[in-house]
């Protein structure tokens, strides 16, 4: 069975050496719909509670909700961070609280203080998924993720094995043995 999470997003970005209307700097909102597929955990009747799948994927996806999301390689990028660095917000500012934890991957860096993803591959509905995927695959048992994004949309879905460790109390995913949500301990 899923338990199904929908997330909307803004954020900037631009197909850099893409020949059409792309190229240019533009902005979208984007849907992220992850679904969580797991057995149901008898003790709460559910796969896993949609505010915790919420909750862990936000800490990851908030950075790049109003965003600017530049391939590494475009020239862009080191312009927007020297007008940031003359700006004085390069490193943050102390109404910049939207910022999430930073992150590194394979496939994208995040610079909350700026407000900034760079990525590897140009950020399309299907990097925005392998990004997503990667990102929290360790976390959620990730069945399928969908992002709308304008007129595109991508879809992927991907193989679960096995379930995760879930509180029997309040079906949160369980850190060795203890619950971090209500101090549940397995026996």
């Amino acid at each position: 069975m899923r338990s199904i999470t929908t997330f909307d997003i803004q954020y900037a970005h631009r197909f850099y050496r893409f020949q059409g209307e792309a190229q240019y700097l533009h902005g979208h909102t984007g849907t992220l719909t992850i679904e969580v597929e797991d057995s149901v955990n008898p003790g709460v009747n559910m796969v896993f509670p949609c505010n915790e799948i919420k909750k862990t994927a936000w800490d990851v996806i908030r950075n790049f909700d109003h965003a600017l999301i530049l391939r590494e390689d475009d020239p862009l990028l080191p312009a927007i961070l020297g007008v940031y660095e003359k700006q004085g917000i390069k490193n943050g500012h102390k109404l910049n609280t939207m910022k999430g934890p930073a992150f590194s991957c394979e496939l994208c860096t995040a610079h909350p203080d700026c407000r900034l993803v760079v990525t590897k591959e140009t950020m399309t509905a299907e990097g925005m998924i392998k990004m997503v995927y990667e990102l929290l695959k360790d976390k959620l048992n990730i069945a399928k993720i969908t992002f709308v994004s304008g007129d595109n949309t991508a879809s992927c879905e991907f193989p679960v094995s096995g379930t995760m460790d879930r509180c029997p109390l309040c079906g949160v995913s369980m850190k060795d043995g203890v619950c971090p949500k209500c101090g549940y301990r397995r026996k």
